[in-house]
């Protein structure tokens, strides 16, 4: 009978967890085409869940019991709940994901304008599968800087504002092949000629112009520097003006007053639960939003005040930026801001230099990143006894020269939390003959020292512009990362690796 019941319960958690997080996903990945976007949706739930804001600049005064966050470059963000039973020199319990997904960004002049057409100049970010791009309904969003007046009083002040066009605007067309009979022999992508999105014919955008200028005064050339208003710009130079113009309209601004972006060519199809059986996901993004996502889910949900009530660490959730092209960025996992954060949390508590050393030997780092489902039409691209597959639970991944950070007391730890909550748990290692790529995993572990282990929810179609995952894993993920933040207290107290006491085993007979 108590297994019958132990069932039941199981089937009831599954069913709330569908029902909970998996419109939480969509909705979340529908509205975060941006990393910058990303950490407005995540700060919006930490702020809805009961969580404070402190800022880098500041003094931090924190309590045990509470819950706080912080962001960087509005493209990073950590987030933390500290146990009530916590004392200065214990340990962090965190999981890290990421905030970015390969894109094409544009350029600081983006302007291009050749046969009659008004293109948009972009640069590749990170490895993404360029031939995905060609054929897709695109927009741009990002983040804007702009100009405000301070009440008439003469002075300006700026701004930073988050900026989306939902309808698409641009598209990068593919050659007929009747002019490239070779095509399906292979697709090669020249990423600086053919990686242009097409905004407009030149003659539309005339047409489409106010009067005969386009906001600076000229139509269309170099500019002197000043527009109508005397105020400085060289955006009309720099950026086609229709292009300003959208922009403007949609954050309800003048184009002069807009003085810098941070903007990406981004595809308009929405993120679903689709499949024949609806058991899939289809989405851009999905690495490594999915794992964002979950990974911050699981923390508010672990956080209540009564979980909090034993908990004599502190939980923590870290969402980088710049993990496809290396981490190495003032808001990266490369950056000092894992280990600052730890420090000024530690120290808040205790000013002794040392607790923080002793603290990082007592934390444990779960990188959580999407890995490699087998594919069904490239079975061999898989090692034999290392084949994850969608719906398979999360994929522990190994690799012998660290490209992750896992290692058998990391691999056991995670594991045995699976174990105990009958969550199905998978593995990967990277076939020999080729290469391995990589997480912030390694990252971390060797920067800061931190025990790792490196997991990701299977998924196909992985740097595309329009990737799949099985909805359950992203439901396992969800409750094997609140697992984790339970239990991973207890069951670390129970591990002896480095010094402790010595476990002998009793001796049976006569020692010779």
């Amino acid at each position: 009978m108590g297994q019958v019941l132990k069932g039941i319960a199981e089937a009831i958690g599954q069913g709330l967890a569908h029902g909970v997080v998996l419109p939480g996903l969509i909705e979340f990945l529908n509205a975060s085409p941006t990393a910058f976007h990303a950490i407005d949706e995540a700060k919006k739930r930490l702020v809805a869940a009961g969580y404070e804001q402190v800022l880098e600049r500041e003094d931090w005064k924190l309590e045990v019991g509470k819950k706080y966050f912080f962001t960087r470059n509005y493209s990073s963000i950590i987030a933390f709940a500290i146990g009530k039973k916590y004392v200065a020199g214990n340990g962090f319990h965190i999981i890290g994901a990421h905030t970015d997904s390969p894109c094409l960004k544009l350029k600081p002049v983006s302007k291009v304008t050749k046969g009659g057409y008004l293109e948009v100049g972009v640069q590749t970010y990170g490895g993404g599968l360029w031939h995905t791009w060609f054929d897709r309904d695109l927009t741009v969003a990002g983040r804007v800087i702009i100009r405000e007046a301070k009440n008439g009083s003469g002075s300006v002040s700026y701004s930073h504002r988050l900026v989306r066009i939902e309808e698409p605007i641009m598209r990068i067309p593919t050659l007929a092949i009747h002019l490239d009979r070779d095509v399906n022999d292979g697709f090669m992508v020249n990423t600086q000629n053919h990686l242009l999105p097409v905004l407009a014919t030149s003659i539309e955008a005339e047409l489409n112009k106010n009067g005969a200028t386009d906001g600076s005064g000229n139509s269309g050339g170099q500019t002197n520097g000043k527009n109508g208003n005397g105020r400085t710009t060289t955006n009309s130079s720099k950026h086609h003006s229709l292009l300003l113009q959208l922009l403007a309209t949609r954050i309800g601004c003048e184009p002069d007053d807009i003085c810098d972006f941070e903007l990406q060519a981004c595809d308009t199809q929405p993120s679903i639960i689709a499949g024949a059986t609806k058991e899939f996901i289809f989405s851009g993004r999905l690495d490594n939003l999915c794992m964002s996502f979950c990974s911050l889910m699981a923390l508010i949900a672990s956080a209540s005040e009564s979980s909090l009530e034993d908990e004599t660490g502190v939980r923590m959730v870290t969402l980088f930026d710049h993990e496809e092209v290396g981490s190495n960025s003032a808001q990266g996992a490369g950056s000092p801001l894992l280990i600052n954060a730890m420090s000024r949390i530690t120290s808040s508590f205790d000013p002794a230099s040392k607790l923080l050393e002793k603290a990082i030997q007592r934390s444990f780092l779960v990188s959580a990143d999407m890995s490699h489902a087998l594919h069904p039409n490239y079975m061999d691209k898989h090692e034999d006894n290392h084949q994850p597959k969608l719906r398979g639970g999360l994929v522990i991944n190994h690799n012998a020269n660290q490209s992750f950070a896992t290692n058998a007391v990391t691999s056991f730890i995670f594991g045995e939390i699976a174990r105990k909550n009958m969550l199905p748990i998978q593995e990967f290692v990277v076939r020999n003959d080729m290469a391995c790529g990589s997480t912030i995993g390694p990252i971390l572990a060797s920067g800061v020292g931190i025990r790792t282990v490196d997991v990701g929810a299977p998924q196909l179609s992985m740097h595309s512009i329009r990737e799949m995952c099985a909805a359950d894993d992203v439901v396992y993920s969800y409750r094997h990362f609140i697992a984790y933040f339970q239990e991973f207290s207890r069951l670390d107290a129970n591990l002896t690796v480095d010094g402790g006491k010595s476990r002998r085993r009793p001796r049976r007979g006569k020692s010779l």
